[in-house]
This record gives C-alpha cells, sequence and structure tokens, in this order.
C-alpha cells in the first residue's frame, strides 16, 4: 500500500537532516502543508527550534496579487518560517523532500479560516441562535466560494516545486466543532447528532436556500433550538436518546447512522431532507467549483483527493461527503480512521461506503485511510502493522500517517517497524 506522511514546512526549513529521516520511515510520499490554519505544534526535531506558532490562517508561499482583487478576501502569508526560496517555505521543505525521493502532494485547508472570519464577519456560519462561528466560512455563499477556488488553484498548483497532487481538508461545511486557544465548550457533551445541529447554518443565504427546499428557516430554527433544548438542562445527548442506530439505505452504520437517526427524529424526516437537500447541494457545488480550478491548473495526471467522510451530515476538516458521486469529479478521499483494536468497528465504518463505489468509476479512484501515529495526540502506532493490514483487508488503497513532524522518536520507531515489516497477515 502506498503510505504517505504529513509534514509542515517548518519541520523541513532549516533541518537538513529531515527530508532523510522522514524518507526513512518507509513512506513513498508527503503531504506538505501549502495553506494552513493557525497552530502551535512542537517540533522535536528542528536544531533551531522546539515550538512553531503560526498565529494566523495563511499560506506557506508569496501569494500572486494579480490573483487577488483589493477589498476582497484573500490569504495572508505567514511570518514564521525564515527561508530565502523565493517560492517561500513551502518550495523549500518541497524541493528538498523530492530531492530525497519522496512525491509531495500539497496540503491545503480551505473552510477554515478563523482571519477570514474576524475580516469579513458576514462571511461566517451563523448557528440558530444567532451566534458567528468565525473560524467557519459558510461555503454556500458566492464571495466564500470564490474565494476558495482562487485559494485551491494557488495553494495546490505550486510550479518548480515538484510537487504532483493535492489533498484537500474542509472542502465542505465546517460548523461548531474546533480546536480552538483555550477552548471552554466541555461543559456540555455534545454528541454527533448535536453537533450537526449547532453547525447548521442560518445567515441569509441558508436561509434562502432552506425556502427554496420548501422549509421554513424560522420554524427550522425553532425546530433546532427545542432539540438542543433538552442538553442545555442535563439530559442525554440526541444519538443516546435514540439507542443504537442499524444500518441505513444510504450506507452509513455505527455512529454515523445513529446520528442521521438522531437529527431526523429531531427535526422530522420531511424537514431534515429539505435542510439536507439544500446544505448537500450548496457542498456538492463548492467542492466541483473548487476541484475544477486545480484541475484547470495543474494539468493531466495531477492527483486531487479530498479529506471526506462518508455521514454528509458530518463537519470539520474531514467534510462529509457523497459516496456515490465523490469519485466523479475526485481521484480520491483521504479518510479519517480510529487505530487500535478498538477502532477496527469505526475504520470500516468510515472505509466501507467509500470503497464500495470507488470502483464504479474509470481510472484509478483512491481510499486513503488516514491513521494517526502520535501517542500523545490519541494515535497508535504501536498496532500500526495491524491497522495496516485492517485497513487494506477493509479494501483501501492507500494509507496516511498523521504526522511526521509532530511524532516523537518512540513513535517514528514504531512506524518504520510497521513499515519495514508490511501488514500483518
Amino acid at each position: 500500500m502506498r503510505t504517505s506522511a504529513f509534514v509542515y514546512p517548518w519541520d523541513v526549513v532549516g533541518d537538513p537532516a529531515a527530508p532523510e529521516r522522514i524518507a526513512a520511515l518507509g513512506v513513498r510520499q508527503v503531504t506538505l502543508a501549502s495553506a494552513y490554519h493557525s497552530t502551535r505544534a512542537l517540533t522535536p526535531y528542528h536544531p533551531r527550534h522546539r515550538v512553531v506558532v503560526a498565529r494566523h490562517s495563511a499560506v506557506l508561499y508569496p501569494p500572486d496579487p494579480g490573483r487577488w482583487p483589493p477589498g476582497a478576501p484573500r490569504p495572508r502569508p505567514q511570518e514564521w518560517v525564515r527561508s530565502d526560496d523565493p517560492g517561500g517555505p513551502y518550495a523549500e521543505a518541497a524541493r528538498a523532500l523530492t530531492a530525497a525521493g519522496l512525491d509531495v502532494h500539497a496540503w491545503v485547508v480551505l473552510a477554515h479560516n478563523s482571519l477570514l472570519g474576524e475580516e469579513f464577519p458576514d462571511v461566517c456560519v451563523r448557528n440558530a441562535y444567532g451566534d458567528r462561528y468565525p473560524w467557519a466560512p459558510c461555503i454556500a455563499r458566492p464571495e466564500v466560494r470564490t474565494w476558495a477556488v482562487r485559494l485551491a488553484a494557488e495553494a495546490a498548483v505550486r510550479p518548480g516545486t515538484g510537487t504532483t497532487g493535492t489533498e484537500l481538508e474542509s472542502c465542505g461545511w465546517y460548523g461548531f466543532a474546533h480546536l480552538h486557544a483555550h477552548d471552554k465548550t466541555g461543559g456540555v457533551p455534545l454528541d454527533g447528532a448535536a453537533v450537526a445541529l449547532m453547525s447548521l447554518c442560518f445567515c441569509e443565504v441558508c436561509e434562502t436556500g432552506y425556502a427554496a427546499q420548501g422549509a421554513d428557516p424560522d420554524r427550522l430554527r425553532a425546530a433546532v433550538v427545542a432539540a438542543l433544548e433538552p442538553l442545555w438542562r442535563g439530559a442525554p445527548g440526541p444519538v443516546a436518546a435514540g439507542g443504537e442506530g442499524a444500518a441505513r439505505a444510504d450506507g452509513l452504520t455505527g455512529a454515523r447512522a445513529a446520528e442521521r437517526d438522531a437529527i431526523e427524529r429531531l427535526l422530522g424526516q420531511e424537514q431534515a431532507a429539505r435542510v439536507a437537500g439544500w446544505r448537500d447541494g450548496a457542498a456538492e457545488r463548492f467542492r466541483r467549483e473548487v476541484v475544477a480550478a486545480v484541475r484547470e491548473a495543474g494539468g493531466d495526471g495531477f492527483r486531487v483527493l479530498l479529506h471526506a467522510d462518508p455521514a454528509r451530515h458530518r463537519t470539520g476538516a474531514d467534510a462529509g461527503v457523497a459516496p456515490e458521486a465523490v469519485f466523479g469529479y475526485a481521484d480520491g478521499v483521504v479518510v479519517p480512521c480510529p487505530g487500535g483494536p478498538a477502532g477496527a468497528a469505526g475504520r470500516a465504518e468510515a472505509l466501507r461506503p467509500f470503497v464500495a463505489h470507488a470502483g464504479e468509476h474509470t481510472g484509478d479512484r483512491v481510499v486513503a485511510a488516514n491513521l494517526t501515529v502520535v501517542s500523545g495526540m490519541g494515535g497508535s502506532p504501536g498496532t500500526l502493522r495491524e491497522d495496516l493490514a485492517h485497513a487494506r483487508d477493509l479494501g483501501a488503497h492507500e494509507v496516511r500517517l498523521y504526522h511526521a513532524g509532530l511524532a516523537g522518536p518512540a513513535d517514528l520507531a514504531a512506524v518504520t517497524a510497521a513499515l519495514s515489516a508490511g501488514p500483518a497477515r
């Protein structure tokens, strides 16, 4: 199975040993951040620093000023990684990794951008209570689609860097869930259905969209508020209240099926279908426009993969897509998969809907299992060999490992051992 590791440019720039260290893991490819959200990252191997603070969403290359009209949303260049390369830290890192024999994909984050939300608050998702989510631009809005299309084409295709493809994160609806600095949102646990309801957007564009589907926006808002009200008074989440979810006609099983069942129970099947009609349609249009722009910029042979979840109601980095449709315009998907024996059911739940549809299309279509290998972030590097074998048996074609720059020495040693041994039989 083709294996790739996620990497930040700041893991490589200024560390001459980094490319060979990453190649020695046994991976064939790296997924290198080109446009990324704000973060605080440990750099345990770098000879010059131990912590990098990316203060805001930024691109790791110099953006083309001719692409971005004055006054419209535009990407910000970063200021925290020093590079003398005219192409910025991304180009310097990509060329060094390519020289070490690694293929490079650009890692592009789209609908997750807090700086954009601060500068243009009207473009953000607005929940049923009227609260704005500055980290989540509403992908139904024309100005957001225009910005994302320009960003994707520019950030994914970096000429002269050896970049052969891209992996688009947050290529769909973002919502309530967000790893925010000093986060204080855990006082009331929200299950997947509650997060989905808290993620529904009620900006004027989305309200018009709901109405076009036959849903009354005011009644919908009231239904969402009423469904969530028991949570604020200490009641169990809607998924628990509905019991185990059986396999659904749309291919969802396990937790994802239970979440979808709870949403339909709370909103009513007819109203839930109208909400889905608007949101799924807006997300599909967003993705198709983004992918088309990348294909035009990248040309023949440039791979385009989406970080994706098979449950269309899910939001975030791995935005929900329709498994039966996504391979019609993208080359593949990168699917979040839990590791270890306890994650076996979750891996099957995530991968099977995509595997079932990947073979229906001409050309190579990729389903990549994304496994976390950082122990301190919930990963299971010690079971990687078995997890690789299970993902392969489920039909996954490739694997992504999160994250070669964040994992400590013991975790990377476990990765090297697993990849050198091959999948368990």
